[in-house]
């Protein structure tokens, strides 16, 4: 039995010897190794906005922007639709108003009436390529009614604009109105809302400076 038991006692040593040692982290240096994870992290976070906060300050990128107080030797058109007169006059004098505060010369504007919206696109697009003006204002009003029509003009005079301006290289900006009844329109024509004209003439000195002094 002695010499039995010695021998179980042996295979159980040579198994214990044999077995791969582990040493378990206390709890505390596991805790310890997860914080010096999420400071690294941190720091790689604060390290590439440092970075990119460079890159956006850097010398090398340039920033080209219009401006509405250089307007000498601009030239402008302003392409004006005549129906709903009792609109596009207020929006024109808007424009011719604002036009006047940034200095631009009463000689260096041309106003052309054209009968609706519809018409503005290929007069707009013809005094682009002129090679006269730097910029070109393009004005209507464009009030819905009891039929389809409405849709019709406004699709055709947004085109028209976009396409004049495409195709003949001289910003066209778009200054039709395009409204749900005549109060709207008023509103947006000197009323509570503004005056879009005057607005539209801003855009069109800025795109005529950012053109004439950066995109030449």
């Amino acid at each position: 039995m002695a010499s039995l038991a010695s021998s179980i006692q042996e295979r159980f040593l040579s198994r214990l010897a044999a077995t791969p040692h582990r040493t378990l982290l206390p709890p505390k240096a596991t805790h310890l190794s997860f914080q010096s994870s999420i400071q690294g992290l941190r720091a790689q976070i604060a390290t590439e906005r440092k970075d990119r906060s460079s890159f956006l300050q850097t010398s090398a990128v340039r920033h080209l922007v219009g401006s509405v107080t250089r307007t000498e030797g601009l030239r402008f058109a302003v392409v004006v639709a005549r129906f709903n007169e009792i609109v596009t006059k207020q929006l024109l004098e808007g424009a011719l108003d604002t036009f006047k505060k940034y200095s631009v010369k009463e000689e260096d504007i041309d106003v052309v009436w054209v009968p609706g919206s519809f018409e503005i696109g290929i007069v707009a697009e013809k005094l682009g390529k002129s090679g006269k003006y730097h910029a070109i204002l393009c004005i209507g009003a464009v009030i819905r009614g009891d039929t389809s029509h409405y849709d019709a003009v406004v699709n055709s005079a947004t085109s028209g604009v976009l396409s004049a301006g495409l195709n003949s290289g001289v910003p066209c900006i778009f200054g039709v109105l395009t409204c749900d009844d005549m109060d709207q329109a008023l509103n947006r024509a000197g009323g509570k809302s503004g005056n879009k004209g005057a607005e539209g003439a801003l855009t069109t000195i800025e795109m005529a400076s950012l053109f004439e002094h950066h995109l030449k």
